[in-house]
């Protein structure tokens, strides 16, 4: 036995519980259609909510970036890494988003790590949902703040919860604003509400309601109707922007004590020029027109309804991502390879991802699918339900 035969002994279980994951390669352009293995599929895995990772003018915005500042920053942005592209950048979201200022960083991963630890120290209390994010639950960790989890979008556990720590002075409720699995929303102004009551900070993770919820994609708090109430929002710039990158936006002087004390902006390079002007030009493309945010939320409604239709249970979802509940993890892992021999990339999302028995085929919908391509993935659903036995 070998100082690494825990590693064999960890991948042989994941293959006998079937939760091994056979990660597949794109050759193409992410888009409504890719190449992988030299064939053409139909592209239901991707979070390109709006269809902007191969947008033609993001990428001519790209590429003009390049000319003018080169492919990379050469510091972080503490040091030299900060360039006038990522200072608009900065100014564009927080308009956008409606907060006094907002600072990027390299990833939305990054933001809940930038933030959480930086805020709350071991005097503190953290209230958090019990499905919140990998990247909450990771920024939590960084902590030496209590934890109070509380049940999923429960605000009388919450308010419980409160209740017992109401003597404490720094407290901070954080919550997914869409939960990427299930694709529910927060209840937020429930959330908001007891905060103000408990004098408690609000945060918000929105990376899954940013360009799909909202006017023009704004995201969740502008949904709820929530602008001057939430103190924290932030987010990634990878999905429905298409490109890379995370933001967190809120006060001014939040924002200054991020720039000056968050671990992730200090001591990471900056995001490359070509990522930051292709953000700036989806924030654009939003603030102009808002065509591609309603054909997806056309798109999502027609597939989720068809799919209901079919006798699939399509979870509780309130936004275009679409679980096909499939139970076991095995099942979930058969659909998807059925799906995919049938030109569907619908990758099988299974425990630790999501709890053990509710394993699914996560359906993203796109405002880069057509009709067309809508009804093909219906009708292969279809056929591979039948096969198994998920539908009659």
């Amino acid at each position: 036995m070998g100082k690494m035969s825990f590693i064999d002994q960890a991948l042989e279980g994941l293959r006998e519980k079937g939760l091994y994951n056979t990660i597949r390669t794109i050759e193409s352009a992410s888009d409504g259609w890719v190449t992988i293995g030299g064939e053409r599929v139909l592209n239901l895995c991707s979070n390109n909510y709006l269809g902007f990772a191969n947008d033609e003018r993001l990428r001519a915005a790209a590429k003009r970036a390049i000319d003018a500042y080169g492919v990379g920053p050469g510091a972080v942005r503490s040091i030299a890494g900060t360039m006038s592209l990522h200072i608009e950048l900065e100014q564009r979201i927080a308009a956008f988003k409606g907060t006094e200022a907002a600072l990027s960083v390299q990833s939305g991963l990054n933001t809940n790590l930038a933030t959480i630890p930086l805020l709350m120290g071991k005097e503190d209390v953290i209230f958090t949902d019990e499905l919140n994010h990998a990247s909450i639950i990771d920024g939590v960790r960084l902590t030496k703040a209590q934890r109070a989890i509380f049940a999923h979008r429960d605000t009388e556990a919450l308010a419980k919860k409160l209740e017992e720590h109401k003597d404490v002075e720094k407290k901070l409720i954080v919550t997914d604003g869409v939960f990427s699995m299930d694709g529910d929303l927060a209840p937020l102004p429930g959330i908001v509400e007891l905060a103000e009551e408990y004098d408690a900070m609000v945060m918000v993770d929105d990376a899954h309601g940013e360009g799909v919820l909202g006017s023009h994609g704004r995201g969740i708090v502008d949904h709820f109707d929530l602008h001057g109430r939430v103190d924290i929002e932030c987010g990634t710039m990878s999905k429905a922007f298409g490109v890379m990158g995370g933001y967190i936006a809120g006060s001014a002087k939040l924002v200054e004590y991020l720039r000056q004390q968050a671990r992730p902006f200090l001591f990471s390079s900056a995001a490359t020029p070509p990522d930051v002007a292709a953000c700036i030009e989806a924030i654009e493309i939003l603030e102009e027109d808002d065509t591609a945010v309603r054909r997806l939320w056309e798109n999502a409604k027609y597939f989720k309804a068809s799919l209901q239709e079919l006798g699939f249970d399509t979870g509780e979802s309130e936004t275009p991502i679409t679980p096909v509940m499939l139970g076991e993890a095995e099942t979930a892992w058969d659909f998807s390879k059925r799906l995919f021999a049938e030109g569907i990339f619908g990758t099988a999302i299974a425990f630790p991802t999501v709890p053990r028995g509710r394993a699914r085929i996560r359906a993203m919908l796109s405002a880069a699918h057509s009709r067309q391509d809508l009804d093909f993935a219906i009708e292969k659903f279809a056929k591979v339900g039948r096969e198994l036995g998920v539908i009659s």
